[in-house]
């Protein structure tokens, strides 16, 4: 006999001394119906005949930063509000295939086609400049958001060229010990459909990390929590580090970044061969600035 069972048939003999006749109620024949005529209780009996619930969990919700936009587009980034310029037309000739390609990943057999990972194979080649670029470009789609991660955990910059503090990120996410959630680390900017995820603290093991079964597990929540959400990571540089190779293996595309008349022919054919296990790797062509550039397909520019 439980709780309420007992308080009801209490109430019953409380009634029935004080010469109170009580209809009698059959048992109920439904096994989940309740066997005891409840409605004979005070509300006082029935809230002490029952465990209180516990009180929810409050929502966890991103912090949110403010970005300087004015500052932004003064030093060459673009910034939602800019008009037809040729930075924007340019970054929507490049975004294009790329979102192409996470809408018809089924079809083309692109796993994880939403995760964008932006590589260049030497340090200075201007991959980080068109990682917030490309992001700030997705930001102005109709049916896409965008987090832009600061996957260059040996380095980071995202934030720094953002002019936003240092803060937790992706490495204490996969840290164990942090017991943090991507929603604990995970910034909301001032522009609408951007969000930020730090590189976070800095940790020797970087590349295992990045290898792990944690990592793993993040994207796969990334690539499948939001329908509608891109991801872009900036990352190391290819032939000096090794993360941005662990990383290659997990994504559905590659952006290489590589700078005109500065990149040897042997770097990009080595940059290439390491990022071989992506089924997508398109080329940017950065800092070009020869006759007719202005024109030329898939041809971006860097300040």
């Amino acid at each position: 006999m439980n709780l309420i069972e007992q308080a009801a048939k209490r109430r019953l003999e409380e009634l029935k001394r004080a010469g109170i006749e009580v209809p009698v109620v059959p048992p109920a024949t439904n096994a989940m119906a309740a066997s005891a005529p409840v409605a004979l209780l005070t509300p006082r009996e029935v809230a002490a005949a029952t465990v209180p619930a516990e009180p929810a969990a409050p929502a966890r919700r991103s912090r949110e930063v403010e970005l300087d936009l004015t500052r932004l587009e003064r030093e060459g980034y673009l910034i939602p509000s800019q008009g037809r310029s040729s930075l924007a037309e340019q970054l929507r000739i490049i975004k294009r295939p790329l979102l192409a390609n996470t809408r018809d990943a089924e079809a083309r057999a692109i796993p994880r086609a939403n995760l964008i990972q932006v590589v260049s194979a030497m340090p200075g080649e201007g991959k980080t400049f068109f990682a917030v670029n490309l992001a700030m470009s997705i930001a102005m789609e109709v049916d896409h958001s965008v987090l832009l991660v600061d996957a260059d955990v040996l380095r980071p910059s995202v934030l720094a060229r953002l002019g936003v503090e240092p803060a937790p990120g992706l490495m204490d996410v996969l840290d164990s010990k942090a017991k943090l959630s991507l929603s604990d680390v995970m910034l909301r900017t001032n522009v609408p459909k951007l969000s930020l995820l730090p590189a976070g603290t800095a940790n020797a093991k970087s590349t295992e990390m990045l290898a792990s079964a944690a990592m793993a597990e993040l994207l796969d929540e990334l690539a499948a929590k939001y329908a509608d959400r891109i991801v872009v990571f900036d990352s190391p540089p290819l032939i000096p580090t090794t993360e941005s190779r662990v990383l290659a293996s997990r994504v559905g595309q590659v952006v290489m970044v590589v700078e005109a008349d500065h990149t040897t022919h042997a770097q990009v054919a080595q940059a290439y061969a390491a990022v071989e296990q992506c089924p997508v790797v398109l080329s940017v062509l950065n800092k070009c600035t020869g006759k007719g550039a202005r024109e030329a397909y898939g041809y971006y520019y860097a300040s």
